[in-house]
């Protein structure tokens, strides 16, 4: 069993003296191959698919069998293949997760294994974890309740953290926490993997919740970073407040959308010279993500001298019911109350929110697709020589605009940026713009490689407002319309971003591994995982001076 299992770790790149030590000899072609020439046949291989999803199945299956061919393509390629591993396929695939799965990836605890949750840790056959990505599945992307078909989510994200980062795979734990699902669709699909009931939303799900906390730290460590991802909003706010005093955790979807977007803001700060406190921001959306850009907006003008009521009046939320206003019918989450603004006056639309506060930027979270009507995109024009459109919705069918109509409505002045990847705009008269992807995946993998390496037990706001990624962008990629980076740089990104966060959380006295490195940029860089395979030759020597005993 050994022995086969050694085929799918290197595959014909073993030497023939390694294939003799495993005892695997025989059990391969005879051609030794180096990794360059699989990655080849790896790459043709995908350049012959035309289906994203049959991608996403091809490329898993290269993770299972191969993982360091898997991490030197995906690395090589990180632009074109992101949007394969992440979103927004990963969000078709896990729609279709039972009908496609092969091998089971990560760790599935179900709310029938309460109080046993540090035996099936136990079970996972790494014991050094680092990282733990963790969702309940009940607002998978803008797709909603998929149950355990969240699966994805968190080993995408996990996929990240190496291929951005450099963390070891095998520190990385991908969890989803089985409680049921409220999508009906599943629960009479016979192929459906996950439990066959409606959400518990019972105290069982808080003591469960608890549970595998306390198990994660008890078996991995105090700092093990825990990252909460697509819980729905009622749970992401409330846990994020109940452990991030207790944990070393966040939640990606409140503060690393929130940094990622912010980051997006100060890139326009640069492009059109207008700081931060000049800004009037209106959403269309009032969820976690929302609530979470929207406070880091306000911890970011805080900085630069306002107080926090003159900052918060700068940001307006719009969701399904309307705009926040004190007195409207619909009751408002208490998350939200600090954004809740006097009546501007009549609002029926989001158009008449735009003509009324007349905003410099709008951010799409709203998960409910093209909200920003050809109107909306004109009169933000209109009112803005330099106008700020967000449309961070993901999947891409979930995006408020597409990129051709930000930069064709307005002929080509706005600052677009969006969630899932649009490909580069040419307007009539040949100026050709490349959209900004605001991709959490800039944040969260660099912040993570900065608290795994040092020893944060709980993370603050402000290490999120330290993530920027504005001095990354060449004042050439600001002209061309990007906000963000070249995906194709990310793994310089996140480094970078590493480096600052380390040096950051040293400072303040967040830090708990000592001691504390002198050299940060040597230390972050020394530690990042590389994907060359490792010899399976025995070390083998001669005791110097021992001959063989002559028996007379």
């Amino acid at each position: 069993m050994l022995s086969i299992l050694c085929l799918s770790e290197v595959g014909m790149a073993f030497s023939l003296s390694e294939r003799q030590v495993l005892g695997i000899h025989g059990l391969l072609p005879p051609k030794v191959e180096t990794q360059d020439l699989q990655a080849m046949r790896f790459q043709n291989n995908l350049k012959k698919m035309t289906d994203p999803l049959q991608k996403y199945i091809y490329l898993m299956g290269i993770q299972e069998r191969n993982e360091r061919l898997f991490y030197r393509v995906l690395m090589e390629d990180i632009e074109e293949l992101m949007p394969i591993v992440y979103t927004p396929t990963v969000g078709l695939a896990c729609t279709h997760y039972g009908h496609i799965f092969r091998r089971p990836k990560g760790l599935f605890i179900s709310i029938l294994d309460k109080g046993h949750i540090r035996s099936i840790l136990d079970n996972w056959p790494e014991t050094n974890v680092s990282a733990v990505v963790v969702t309940d599945g009940e607002r998978i992307l803008g797709l909603g309740d998929l149950g355990v078909y969240g699966m994805g989510i968190p080993v995408g994200k996990l996929c990240l953290y190496t291929a951005c980062a450099g963390i070891r795979p095998e520190k990385c734990l991908p969890v989803v926490i089985d409680v049921g699902t409220n999508n009906e669709t599943l629960l009479k699909d016979p192929l459906y993997m996950g439990l066959y009931q409606e959400r518990d939303r019972s105290q069982a799900y808080d003591d469960l919740i608890d549970e595998f906390m306390e198990a994660v730290v008890e078996k991995y460590g105090q700092d093990t970073l825990i990252q909460f991802e697509d819980f729905g909003n009622h749970n992401a706010f409330r846990f994020l407040r109940k452990y991030r005093e207790k944990y070393c955790t966040f939640n990606d979807d409140i503060q690393g959308t929130a940094a990622v977007a912010l980051a997006g803001l100060l890139a326009a700060q640069r492009a059109i010279g207008k700081p931060i406190t000049e800004h009037r921001v209106l959403f269309l959306g009032a969820g976690e993500a929302a609530l979470g850009i929207a406070n880091l907006i306000v911890m970011a003008m805080i900085e630069k001298g306002m107080t926090q009521a003159e900052a918060r009046e700068k940001i307006w939320l719009y969701d399904k019911d309307g705009l926040l206003v004190k007195g409207r019918s619909q009751e408002t989450d208490s998350n939200q109350e600090a954004f809740v603004h006097d009546s501007p006056g009549t609002v029926q639309t989001f158009l008449d929110a735009v003509n009324t506060l007349k905003p410099t930027a709008i951010i799409g979270v709203s998960g409910a697709g093209r909200l920003f009507t050809h109107d909306v995109i004109k009169t933000m024009g209109t009112l803005n020589e330099r106008p700020v459109i967000f449309a961070l919705s993901n999947p891409t069918n979930k995006a408020e605009c597409t990129a051709e109509d930000a930069y064709t409505l307005t002929d080509g002045r706005c600052l677009f940026a969006s969630g899932s990847p649009f490909g580069p705009v040419t307007l009539n008269d040949g100026r050709v713009y490349t959209p900004g992807q605001g991709n959490n995946a800039y944040i969260f993998p660099g912040v993570a490689l900065a608290v795994v390496l040092s020893g944060v037990r709980h993370i603050s706001d402000t290490v999120f407002l330290e993530a920027t990624l504005a001095e990354q962008l060449t004042d050439k990629e600001l002209k061309e319309g990007r906000l963000y980076p070249p995906l194709s740089n990310i793994r310089e990104v996140s480094l970078q971003m590493a480096v600052k966060v380390v040096e950051f959380v040293y400072a303040n006295g967040m830090a708990f591994r000592y001691p504390e490195p002198m050299d940060k940029e040597g230390f972050v860089r020394a530690t990042v995982w590389d994907t060359e395979y490792d010899s399976f030759e025995p070390d083998t020597y001669d005791w110097p001076g021992q001959n063989p005993l002559k028996i007379e």
